[in-house]
């Protein structure tokens, strides 16, 4: 049996399989050449990966999601079924985003016209409910909750829990 190699990493252990640190990637799942994908992510059939998008190591990608071009992706994020990471979107460590968690990244969309992209984060930690709605050029807290269903609007405290439309800190 092979050993778990283990490495300290911000005051936190973390090990991995020596024969699971590269990407595991679904035949099913189209991920561009120039796309980069951290060591122990896991990408799930029907899944799109663009060029350009950035994914870190130990990261869950279900199935029928996808990571545009632009959209950076810490360590060990969870993405459920139906998440799309627009261009613009940084979901940094630990980020666990529930099924059909929607991103926008223009706060005045029109077909065919010139594109105004907002940079969105979510902190470190941070988790968004199923079905949730994240508006463009928000920032969403270290370790902040978001319910299931809610509408973000304008940014979150670190540690906040936000529910309802518009999201409003619930105590």
């Amino acid at each position: 049996m092979v050993p778990l190699r283990c490495t300290i990493v911000n005051g936190r252990r973390r090990c991995h399989h020596p024969a699971m640190s590269e990407p595991r990637i679904d035949k099913l799942a189209h991920v561009a050449e120039g796309a980069s994908i951290g060591p122990g992510t896991t990408v799930w059939q029907f899944v799109v990966v663009l060029d350009g998008a950035v994914i870190g190591a130990d990261c869950n990608l279900s199935a029928h999601t996808l990571v545009e071009g632009g959209a950076i992706l810490g360590d060990r994020v969870t993405l459920k079924s139906g998440v799309y990471v627009w261009d613009g979107v940084t979901l940094e460590d630990d980020v666990f985003c529930g099924p059909n968690a929607t991103f926008t990244n223009d706060r005045n969309p029109r077909s065919k016209q010139p594109f105004n992209l907002e940079r969105t984060t979510v902190k470190k930690g941070a988790s968004i409910g199923a079905g949730a709605v994240i508006s463009p050029g928000v920032t969403i807290g270290e370790c902040a909750m978001v319910g299931a269903g809610a509408v973000v609007t304008r940014d979150v405290p670190d540690h906040a829990t936000m529910v309802g439309n518009p999201a409003r800190a619930v105590s």
